[in-house]
């Protein structure tokens, strides 16, 4: 699946087809990828397992707030 929206650091997907819980045009998958950008410019080395570490992150963001926002995990 190609990106609807490739951002500096961030890729942006929105799903055609029904493989997730939600109908189709309610879910958006933003993925975190290694590329770095500091002060507006994508620097020529990413960083090894930072896109890992912040899907990580969110997900455990997820869990603490899900009986204050419903969400999908």
């Amino acid at each position: 699946m190609d990106p609807t929206y490739s951002g500096k650091v961030r890729d942006l997907y929105v799903p055609t087809d029904g493989r997730f819980r939600a109908p189709v045009g309610d879910v958006v998958l933003v993925v975190a990828s290694d590329r770095v950008s500091a002060y507006d410019h994508v620097l020529a080395t990413p960083v090894p397992d930072k896109g890992v570490v912040l899907t990580q992150l969110s997900l455990w963001w997820f869990e603490q707030v899900a009986d204050l926002v419903p969400n999908t995990w």
